[in-house]
């Protein structure tokens, strides 16, 4: 796995790499951006994750998911922040994202 120094710097690289779609984060699941694909934790993997941590500020603390769907036959990205700013989901949803992290 890479290691970047920017969140920029890796969602360019990692779109290269084929991960166009992007996701977003629902209660239960996550959201192809655009599109009424929702996908359930046992529908996807976590291929790559990848956190950026702000010098300054707590509020640009960033985790990067780099995430494949073989049922759906889509690969995207899901940034969310991490600590005291992430976002509340479901614990199944959270299990799922803490596999990797």
């Amino acid at each position: 796995m890479k290691n970047y120094d920017t969140l920029s710097e890796a969602i360019s690289d990692l779109m290269q790499r084929g991960y166009t779609c992007n996701f977003n984060l629902k209660e239960n699941c996550i959201e192809y951006s655009g599109t009424s694909i929702s996908l359930m934790p046992d529908e996807f993997e976590i291929d790559e994750v990848h956190r950026f941590e702000g010098d300054t500020d707590p509020g640009d603390e960033n985790i990067l998911f780099a995430i494949s769907s073989a049922k759906h036959n889509i690969k995207g990205l899901l940034v969310n922040a991490f600590g005291m700013y992430s976002d509340s989901f479901s614990a199944e949803l959270i299990s799922k994202l803490n596999i990797k992290k």
